[in-house]
């Protein structure tokens, strides 16, 4: 398979420029907020704008635009849009929190006498806090999605 057969199709290069500008727009958000560059969050999960609710739903959009609302294709984008909007704002969000506390009972344990520090830290390393979204990141990455499905349709298509 060569590189015109995987640029050919357009659900997949929507859903691919969607993650790129919702991934570039969260580390510009990140930068202005923290004032330095995050590396890990170029492809980190969380943040503001959601890049999973921008990719499915540019995919979902264009997958009616292109092949109606009676079609499979956009039938199977719209269970995953929801799915995974779903699952950050729910599971993924929760998992964060978990994180979260646990990272506060071993910061905890680091301070008490008699800990073992670095076997602590092997047993339970430092978890990824940021794991899931809150709803207004979902909703602003459903929305840059929808925007670069329709620009894509409208201007380019």
């Amino acid at each position: 398979m060569n590189l015109s057969v995987i640029i050919s199709n357009p659900l997949i290069n929507v859903g691919v420029i969607s993650w790129l500008l919702a991934q570039i727009i969260k580390n510009v958000i990140d930068y202005f907020k923290h004032k330095t560059f995050n590396k890990k969050r170029l492809a980190g999960a969380g943040g503001m704008p959601s890049s999973h609710a921008a990719v499915v739903c540019s995919v979902l959009l264009l997958s009616f635009y292109l092949y109606g609302f009676h079609s499979p294709i956009f039938g199977l984008a719209f269970v995953v849009a929801l799915v995974v909007m779903y699952d950050a704002t729910g599971v993924r969000w929760s998992a964060g929190l978990h994180a979260k506390a646990i990272n506060h009972i071993v910061e905890y344990l680091e301070n008490e006498d008699g800990i073992d520090k670095e076997s602590l830290h092997k047993l339970i390393p430092t978890l990824n806090e940021s794991l899931g979204h809150r709803m207004i990141e979902v909703v602003c990455g459903a929305l840059l999605g929808f925007a670069i499905s329709a620009f894509t349709y409208l201007v380019i298509m």
